[in-house]
C-alpha cells in the first residue's frame, strides 16, 4: 500500500465519525492547554494516558468501529504504562536529536508504533511495546515518513485557517496512521530491508 492508499482507506473509515472526533480533538486540546498553564509537568503527566486514549480511538475507527468520546479517556486505565512509555519515547528521542535532526526522526519513526501495541496489549510493558515498535517498523520507516510528509499541503491549510482544519485533519492523519499499522500486522516482519529503506538506521550509521 501507498501514502495515498491509506489516507483513502481512513478518510472512508471516518465517513460519519468526523464530528465525534473533531470534538474528541477540541476536548483532549482544552485539556492539555489547561495542564500547560499549570506547568510542564502537567502536561508531562497527561500526555502518555491522552496518546493511549487517542491512538485507541484511531485503531478503533481503523478497524470500522464506532467511537464515543470516553473512549479518549481509555488510556487513563493503563496510566503508567502509558506515562512511562512517553516518557521514555521523548527522552530517547531528544537524546538522538542531541546528534542531529535526523536520528531524532528516526527514532520517533521507530517508536511510531509504541501505543497501538501498548493499546492492542495493555499487559505488555512500556519498554517492551517500544522494542516491539522498532522491529515492527524495521524496513517499513521510509513510508511511514512519506505517509506523514503526504499530508504536509494539509498541515499548510491548517495554518492559513488558523488552525481551525486541525480538527479534520489531525483525525485523518492518525486514523491513516492506524491504517499503516494494521497494514504491518498483516505483513509481518521483513527478513531484509536492503533497497527497501532508505532511512535504515544501518545506512547511515545510527542503530536502535
Amino acid at each position: 500500500m501507498k501514502a495515498k492508499d491509506y489516507r483513502k482507506a481512513a478518510w472512508n473509515n471516518l465517513a460519519g465519525k468526523r464530528g465525534i472526533f473533531a470534538l474528541i480533538v477540541l476536548i483532549m486540546g482544552i485539556i492539555m492547554g489547561v495542564a500547560g498553564t499549570l506547568g510542564g509537568i502537567g502536561s508531562l503527566v497527561l500526555s502518555g494516558p491522552f496518546a493511549l486514549g487517542f491512538s485507541g480511538c484511531c485503531l478503533l475507527c481503523a478497524r470500522g468501529g464506532q467511537i464515543k468520546v470516553e473512549d479518549l479517556f481509555d488510556g487513563f486505565k493503563s496510566f503508567l504504562k502509558s506515562f512511562l512509555l512517553n516518557l521514555v519515547n521523548g527522552i530517547f528521542i531528544a537524546l538522538w536529536s542531541l546528534l542531529l535532526i535526523v536520528p531524532g526522526i528516526i527514532a520517533a519513526l521507530n517508536y511510531s508504533m509504541s501505543f497501538y501495541i501498548l493499546r492492542d496489549d495493555p499487559e505488555i510493558g512500556a519498554n517492551d511495546a517500544r522494542k516491539k515498535s522498532i522491529e515492527m517498523m524495521r524496513g517499513r520507516k521510509w513510508q511511514l515518513f512519506c505517509l506523514k510528509f503526504s499530508f504536509i499541503g494539509w498541515w499548510l491549510l491548517c495554518i492559513l485557517t488558523f488552525g481551525i482544519l486541525v480538527f479534520w485533519v489531525v483525525p485523518h492523519a492518525k486514523v491513516a496512521e492506524a491504517e499503516f499499522y494494521e497494514n504491518l500486522k498483516k505483513a509481518g516482519p521483513i527478513e531484509s530491508v536492503d533497497s527497501i529503506d532508505p532511512v535504515e538506521p544501518d545506512k547511515i550509521g545510527f542503530r536502535n
